[in-house]
């Protein structure tokens, strides 16, 4: 099956892309990257190929090793635009996250929720983690007005990691962990019907990995799947997946 993965041109999360990429394309589903123009390679945050600081809060060394491989294939050197791309023809979709200033034109493009709201109407498996839930937030129904997610169960990535980060690094690297001044949480939140609906999972910092899920969490909604932050990549991309192979 096709599976298109929005990206904005740098600052993404290298273990929210290259995990699931890594995942969905050994089970032999295709992965088509979309950028805001195309056609020219986007790049991750490189802070977390060598630690965001003092060699610490960066990928683990799979994720960086499923990257390096990423960064060299055709779909990821030559990306569509998401501007022009033909969602209805694609099986699914799947956004990812990221924190650095790079990630506003992705989050921010409203040309992409509009993209996003045509793709959510087709009910076909759609996945978000981490800031890619933010995308989902900020699209609108063009029936309603309302977010798409507004009746769905969620997670995003919580408060208390977004400011942790933040006040761990706010000495040396200013706002890099705040993206906007209000945090996912709580502009997701805002988006629901229901705000009880936004499930932040087990309070930790550790990650699951490819042979263990214990530390990971996800929310399924129907063809809907949320993950909080990388450390729940292995899971989420493997939820997905079980979603298209339904499909």
């Amino acid at each position: 099956m096709r599976v298109l993965m929005p990206l904005p041109d740098r600052d993404f999360d290298t273990t929210e892309v290259a995990v699931p990429w890594k995942l969905l394309t050994e089970s032999g589903h295709t992965v088509t990257f979309a950028t805001e123009e195309g056609g020219r390679a986007p790049a991750c945050d490189p802070r977390l190929l060598d630690g965001v600081i003092f060699g610490r809060l960066g990928a683990e060394p799979e994720p960086i090793e499923f990257y390096r491989a990423l960064a060299g294939s055709p779909e990821f050197v030559e990306p569509i635009s998401w501007r022009s791309a033909d969602v209805g023809a694609f099986d699914g979709l799947l956004l990812p996250g990221g924190h650095a200033p790079g990630m506003r034109q992705y989050l921010g493009s409203a040309e992409l929720q509009r993209q996003v709201a045509a793709f959510w109407s087709l009910g076909r498996p759609v996945g978000a983690i981490c800031h890619g839930v933010l995308v989902l937030a900020r699209s609108e129904d063009p029936e309603t007005g309302r977010s798409v997610l507004a009746d769905r169960r969620t997670t995003c990535l919580p408060k208390y990691m977004e400011r942790g980060g933040y006040v761990a690094t706010a000495w040396r690297l200013g706002r890099y962990y705040r993206t906007y001044p209000a945090y996912v949480e709580d502009e997701v939140r805002a988006a629901l019907d229901d705000p009880g609906r936004l499930e932040i999972g087990p309070r930790t910092v550790r990650r699951g990995t490819r042979t263990d899920d214990r530390h990971a969490f996800v929310v399924e909604d129907r063809n809907y799947v949320s993950a909080r932050w990388p450390g729940d990549s292995y899971l989420f991309a493997r939820r997905f997946e079980a979603r298209l192979a339904e499909a």
